[in-house]
């Protein structure tokens, strides 16, 4: 099962939106596995149909959660904002990051989880508390050059690219997603850890399936004999 695949399955598993017109875009980006901040260990995964409604699917190195600095460094009292896990539908357009480049922002709220102990460890299950509403969780790029090894100050919730490349690449999809469809844009979070998940679940199936079909086969040759 390749990606497409993968990934497909899991928005319709979770109800999310499938979006299938000629380059209107999905943006789902992947929480690592990892639970240590200041790396760029995610990846925001995009893809849409062409014109031919063949399916084009790009995977970018990124990060879906804040750097070390803004855990040390909190601007909410509670602490510092990761993005829950979740579809958030037309909840971004797009517009300028802090008034200087073209960037996907928030301007619907979001869900997010504030760190409350501020380490660079964070428990998805038992840490931290839900605040929803306009937090300025937007998507943007690290260094308008080159690729970005250490989140830092890049990220206090936001999710961020790590090469400038990958960026300029996105930010010209959304404008062909923008020019069709108009300036609104969905954008999922998931878990690494729930595409391994259901692979496991798929091969224990298989493996159940497998041994019940050879005990039968057993079976059937002892009352042949």
């Amino acid at each position: 099962m390749n990606m497409l695949q993968q990934t497909t399955q899991l928005l319709k598993q979770n109800n999310y939106q499938l979006f299938e017109r000629p380059w209107e875009l999905n943006i789902v980006a992947y929480r690592s596995r990892y639970i240590r901040s200041n790396r760029f260990d995610d990846e925001i995964h995009v893809f849409y149909k062409d014109e031919k409604l063949r399916w084009v699917y790009h995977i970018f190195k990124a990060t879906t959660d804040p750097g070390q600095y803004w855990l040390d460094n909190p601007m909410h009292p509670q602490g510092t904002a990761f993005l829950k896990k979740g579809q958030y539908v037309d909840s971004y357009a797009m517009g300028l990051h802090k008034g200087k480049y073209e960037a996907l922002v928030q301007v619907e709220p979001v869900t997010v989880i504030r760190d409350y102990d501020r380490t660079g460890l964070f428990n998805w299950t038992t840490s931290g508390i839900e605040d929803t509403g306009n937090f300025g969780i937007n998507v943007h790029r690290a260094f308008d050059k080159g690729t970005a090894k250490i989140i830092d100050h890049f990220s206090a919730g936001c999710l961020v690219f790590a090469n400038a490349l990958d960026y300029t690449l996105f930010i010209s999809l959304l404008r062909k997603h923008r020019s069709l469809y108009g300036n609104r844009f969905t954008l999922t979070l998931m878990d690494f850890r729930d595409k391994r998940r259901r692979l496991y679940s798929k091969l224990a199936w298989g493996s159940l399936v497998s041994s019940s079909m050879m005990l039968l086969t057993k079976v059937a040759q002892k009352e042949a004999v």
